[in-house]
């Protein structure tokens, strides 16, 4: 499978430019969409699964046409939005059966069949006969994957499936994720989380303010930021200035004062040692140093 975007730009009615000559190329395994609330990610999301139209360019999916032809590329789809809903009415083996009468199974006992295995997939199984409104917050997104998964898509888009979800559940749902991105399928995982990405995607793109910031894998991205991230050790008084001074990744109190994780090219006049950095670190000094702008992740 292979997605090509080429020169693609969304302009909305009011004037917005959401998305500005997008030039991208997406192929098997899990990809990473990255970029601060606002940076165009669910425009391109909502682009790629059909809902919208771009406003200019193209994209093409295994020689497909996203205009031309949207009835086969829906046929190869399956979508998680970040505001998935259901009927409040059905039970959750219910919600999923319609789901796949959806996504084209049409004989019962296929279904039926389908419907049961993906509720083990992900570990819904046991809540089945439970009314989908009464799920916990993480067995919602759990219940949200086996929608989009129920008719073995070749092409997985999830927008934001993580927000909202404790520790665990977020470790599982990209567990989920990640087995499932050994098939032969893409999964772009659209997010503003950068754990999200670290730790499930072999390539990614980053979204500023509707344009490509930058595209590779994270590694390359981390490596950016090799030297650029300092430990400092903070007095009381120190505190406030280091905050006013530099983009702060974390503060810790000690019985001395303060540990904070900062990225710049240098530091000066302070008691702080490199760290290496992880790809948090080198988002945030990728905005601050390449775009000029930081926004807390």
């Amino acid at each position: 499978m292979k997605i090509s975007i080429d020169q693609l730009s969304k302009i909305y009615p009011n004037g917005n430019r959401a998305l500005n000559n997008i030039q991208l190329e997406i192929e098997n395994g899990m990809f990473g969409l990255l970029g601060p609330n606002g940076a165009g990610k669910s425009s391109l999301m909502r682009i790629l699964v059909t809902l919208m139209k771009p406003s200019e360019g193209k994209v093409t999916i295994n020689e497909y046409d996203l205009v031309k032809n949207r009835k086969e590329i829906r046929k190869m789809l399956g979508y998680l939005p970040q505001d998935f809903r259901f009927f409040s009415q059905l039970k959750t083996y219910e919600f999923l059966d319609y789901a796949a009468r959806l996504a084209g199974i049409k004989k019962s006992k296929l279904r039926a069949n389908a419907v049961d295995k993906m509720l083990e997939e992900v570990g819904l199984f046991e809540a089945r006969d439970r009314q989908a409104n009464r799920l916990s917050g993480g067995m919602k997104r759990r219940l949200g994957i086996a929608q989009a998964l129920i008719n073995n898509p070749q092409i997985i888009v999830v927008d934001e499936p993580t927000t909202g979800l404790d520790p665990e559940e977020r470790i599982r749902f990209r567990n989920l994720l990640s087995s499932i991105s050994t098939n032969d399928v893409i999964i772009i995982l659209s997010t503003h989380i950068v754990g999200d990405i670290s730790s499930t995607c072999k390539n990614m793109a980053l979204l500023n303010q509707g344009e490509l910031a930058y595209s590779g894998s994270p590694d390359d991205l981390v490596a950016q930021a090799e030297g650029k991230v300092w430990l400092i050790k903070a007095t009381e008084s120190e505190y406030q200035e280091i905050n006013e001074k530099y983009p702060v990744i974390s503060n810790v109190p000690t019985s001395e004062g303060w540990e904070i994780q900062v990225v710049a090219n240098e530091i000066n006049g302070y008691n702080g040692h490199n760290i290496e950095p992880n790809l948090e670190h080198a988002y945030v000094y990728f905005m601050e140093s390449r775009l000029n702008q930081w926004t807390a992740v």
